[in-house]
């Protein structure tokens, strides 16, 4: 019988409602109890005096590269990476060679997170076949093997045919469908945002129409077809606008914000750091503060990395031919408590962005410290100031833009499934 008492920590769960300074006592994988002075007989005490103890934070949308790309990340760097950050669960995309888009794939997926991943891996199943935005992929036999959501992402069916009959069939195995909202035709090749940074680098722009038109589009088919609609990455104001509305008329749709769009403008670009080259890419001031609004309303659920690793030599590349995306795991933390701490978010509300919604998103478990839940635990000190260096991270890749900051709030302590998985002073323990 394993048990964990956290002491004297302030317990911020956005699942019950509750933020107080009481003990949390785990036993055999589960949450039995809260309260003060709880009895630490038999159990091993983690000391959490000035810390969070939040459920289990859920990342959505994360790329863990493994199978086909493992020279980037694999599933045990990224889990590991994961685990550092105080995520107890990830959701990864299907953009992996082969293309997760048939159940040995998704098998395969669960097999090694099973075996390589301090946390719970779940697997997102591509919406077409090949992520090619024409067949669609056979969804019942891939949820049948693991999948939790369907997602061309990193694409776009550009089809509003399939997109329709996608939808349409994600309401039999009652999954959601993950659109990354970027028309094709209007990104043309653009890297950078369109405006006034992207005529300053000579750089070709994407505009923010891209996204908004096909928010609009993918919004309509999910009114007629009654489905569940996920939109990644929002990154424009428009596109706030249009999903608050669409919700406010009773479309089933949920969305992410990444902290870059939270935090960062296009004006990262301006030294030509490819490391701020993401997809969609960081937008003008304007659209970072209504994304902002956005999540603090609520009309946007959820915070999302988009942990996309990198390896070095691909993202010193020239702007245009360098991939985009960066990794985000280990700095999820301290770049988004900066929300907190303007006063845009309370710390219950912040928890609920960062695990309940998410949690609630997939329909799967975690999201809360209920007596009973999973014992999926994330301590966090708020005020622990540390300088973030990603070559002494957990994830192969190092392509992220806040390499060298000073960033505030930290994980100490990350637990899964009762078992104690991350401790920030022994690192990763399993």
């Amino acid at each position: 019988m394993s048990r964990i008492l956290i002491r004297g920590g302030r317990i911020v769960d956005a699942g019950t409602e509750v933020d107080t300074m009481a003990d949390l006592l785990l036993e055999d994988g589960k949450v039995v109890g809260q309260g003060v002075g709880l009895s630490e007989d038999g159990a091993t005490v983690i000391e959490a005096r000035g810390c969070w103890v939040t459920p289990g934070f859920i990342d959505l949308h994360t790329h863990l590269r493994e199978p086909g790309q493992e020279y980037k990340e694999d599933i045990a760097t990224g889990g590991r990476s994961a685990a550092a950050g105080g995520f107890t669960a990830i959701a990864c995309m299907a953009n992996t060679q082969p293309v997760n888009d048939d159940p040995a794939t998704t098998d395969f997926i669960i097999d090694r997170a099973a075996h390589d991943s301090p946390v719970a891996v779940y697997p997102v199943a591509a919406a077409t076949k090949g992520l090619e935005g024409k067949v669609m992929t056979e969804m019942s036999a891939l949820v049948a093997a693991g999948a939790r959501a369907f997602s061309d992402d990193g694409k776009t069916i550009m089809d509003s045919g399939v997109m329709r009959r996608v939808l349409e069939y994600s309401r039999l195995v009652e999954m959601p469908v993950i659109t990354h909202a970027e028309d094709r035709t209007l990104v043309a090749g653009g890297v950078v945002n369109e405006g006034a940074v992207s005529t300053r680098l000579g750089l070709p722009g994407n505009p923010s129409l891209a996204e908004e038109i096909h928010i609009s589009r993918d919004l309509m088919l999910a009114r007629i077809t009654g489905a569940h609609l996920h939109v990644a990455h929002v990154s424009t104001k428009g596109g706030v606008e249009q999903i608050r509305i669409a919700r406010d008329h009773g479309i089933h749709v949920t969305a992410e914000v990444a902290p870059h769009h939270l935090t960062l403008t296009d004006e990262a670009t301006l030294g030509f750091d490819t490391n701020a080259k993401v997809a969609p890419p960081l937008r003008s001031a304007e659209d970072r503060d209504a994304c902002r609004a956005g999540l603090a309303d609520g009309t946007i659920d959820c915070i999302a990395t988009d942990h996309a690793p990198h390896a070095q030599h691909e993202k010193e590349l020239d702007f245009r031919e360098a991939p985009p995306g960066m990794i985000g795991f280990e700095t999820a933390v301290g770049v988004t408590l900066d929300l907190v701490r303007s006063g845009e978010l309370s710390p219950l509300e912040w928890v609920r962005r960062m695990s309940t919604a998410p949690a609630r998103i997939l329909r799967v478990p975690g999201g809360t410290l209920a007596r009973g839940s999973v014992a999926d635990v994330t301590i966090v000190d708020p005020e622990r100031v540390y300088t973030y260096d990603p070559a002494k991270g957990f994830s192969k890749s190092r392509n992220s833009p806040w390499a060298g900051r000073t960033l505030t709030g930290r994980v100490t302590h990350t637990i899964v499934g009762g078992q104690l998985v991350y401790d920030v002073e022994q690192g990763i323990l399993t």
